[in-house]
């Protein structure tokens, strides 16, 4: 079974977690192509060396002098070497970057070289090929991920060679400027391998043993979720839950390839299988509770609405027509209520009511800030009766007053509008009553 491992920034954060990495990839042969993050915090106060680097950066861009910032980066690196007594030195490519820094070559470029110096040390330590992604990842002039170039030449190069290192977060444009991917791109550089290795599982470690149902900062010792299809778990990573970068799934749910969340301090955990689809059953009707505060509703009433063609279409134009994405939108007979980021939408609410009494002379318009949403997904409520009835139910014994629910024609999720300040009150008892007590 050919497995294409990523690991994370905590999992690679110091000489230490290296040799659990290292004993992990040995323990199965199949484990041939690695693709590392850089390295993230030792300790909780510690800084993510990527961190360090756009610091870095600013200074270099600004004309300053970043030598007290680079030393502090060598000196992170250098310790991961001596730890694992490597015979290896950093000089020239630490020469090159300090170059290209000076030489004002980015912040995509300054950023990746994380990656890029965790990689050489991983290849040396695993004695694999090292593969800079920046020969095997492209982007079109657009700065869009060129998926099929990007597969064609992977492909080809990873047929060569035995086991490699590949660098997560970053690819190169035609002309081999370093782009990155979004903030957490490791997962899809990794996603990406694992598709053009055409591997049988694309593992992620990381410091939790998969997704839980819930966010342990809000549920005490939330249950391990075993199995969740792609749909779900973009459902969830939508509404917040940040285990892996959401667009990681799509190149390989393209093959088929399931994906195996991992703990690198627990190894022996079987941690989240993600698939495609899946005949087992959940354990719960839930799979998972995700959400989100800060945002607000705008409601617009008008009478026999339902009767006037194009009245939606005309409500979400005066939002297009100020930048500002929707996120649900219930709507009754005579009302139509549009929930969209708070944030986007305060410096611009003046404009968007303006325009919807242009475009729909509406008889109210009322908004309402600080509300929250809240994800309930899972395959299963699809075969379980009266599931809304009991989130209703939990919620009302919490005290908590829903403001909107809205569920989806799948049946895979039903989302839950709340104030701000019921937020951790509502996901507790959601989670208490389909997991906890199971009524």
């Amino acid at each position: 079974m050919r497995r294409v491992v990523k690991f994370g920034g905590s999992s690679l954060a110091s000489a230490e977690q290296f040799e659990k990495v290292g004993a992990i990839i040995r323990s199965d042969k199949e484990r041939k192509f690695v693709v590392p993050s850089a390295p993230g915090k030792r300790y909780p106060e510690d800084t993510k060396v990527t961190d360090m680097l756009y610091a870095c950066y600013a200074l270099a861009e600004a004309g300053k002098d970043f030598s007290k910032e680079m030393k502090a980066i060598k000196a992170r690196y250098q310790e991961i070497i001596d730890g694992l007594k490597l015979d290896l030195s950093l000089e020239d490519a630490f020469a090159t970057v300090e170059k290209n820094f000076k030489e004002k070559a980015g912040k995509d470029y300054a950023a990746s070289r994380g990656e890029y110096l965790n990689g050489i040390i991983m290849a040396s330590y695993l004695k694999f090929e090292f593969i800079d992604a920046a020969t095997v990842i492209f982007f079109d002039e657009n700065g869009k991920f060129d998926a099929d170039k990007t597969n064609e030449v992977l492909s080809a190069r990873l047929e060569k060679c035995e086991a490699a290192v590949i660098p997560g977060f970053y690819g190169a444009y035609a002309d081999g400027t370093v782009k990155t991917f979004s903030r957490g791109g490791s997962d899809i550089t990794g996603s990406i391998v694992a598709k053009a290795a055409k591997a049988d599982v694309y593992e992620n470690w990381t410091d939790v043993s998969g997704f839980l149902v819930a966010d342990p900062r809000v549920v005490k010792d939330p249950v391990a979720i075993e199995t969740i299809t792609y749909r779900e778990l973009r459902e969830l990573a939508y509404m917040g839950a940040t285990v892996l970068h959401e667009d990681a799934i799509f190149p390989v749910r393209q093959e088929g390839i399931p994906i195996n969340i991992r703990n690198t301090n627990a190894p022996e955990d079987n941690g989240t299988w993600i698939v495609e689809s899946t005949c087992q059953k959940s354990k719960y009707v839930i799979t998972g509770i995700a959400g989100k505060k800060g945002f607000c509703s705008i409601n617009i009433e008008k009478e026999m609405m339902n009767s006037e063609i194009g009245f939606g279409r005309k409500v979400l134009q005066a939002f297009e027509d100020n930048g500002i994405s929707f996120e649900h939108v219930p709507s009754g007979i005579d009302t139509m209520t549009v929930f969209v980021h708070q944030d986007e939408f305060m410096h611009k609410e003046q404009k968007v009511v303006g325009g919807l009494h242009r475009l729909t002379n509406p008889d109210v318009i009322d908004i309402e800030s600080d509300l929250a949403l809240i994800a309930v997904v899972g395959r299963g409520m699809k075969s379980a009766r009266g599931t809304a009835g009991r989130i209703f139910s939990a919620l009302a014994h919490a005290n908590v007053n829903v403001k909107m629910i809205d569920q989806g024609s799948s049946e895979l999720n039903i989302i839950i509008g709340v104030e701000n300040d019921d937020f951790e009150t509502a996901i507790r008892a959601i989670y208490d009553i389909f997991v906890v007590t199971r009524l």
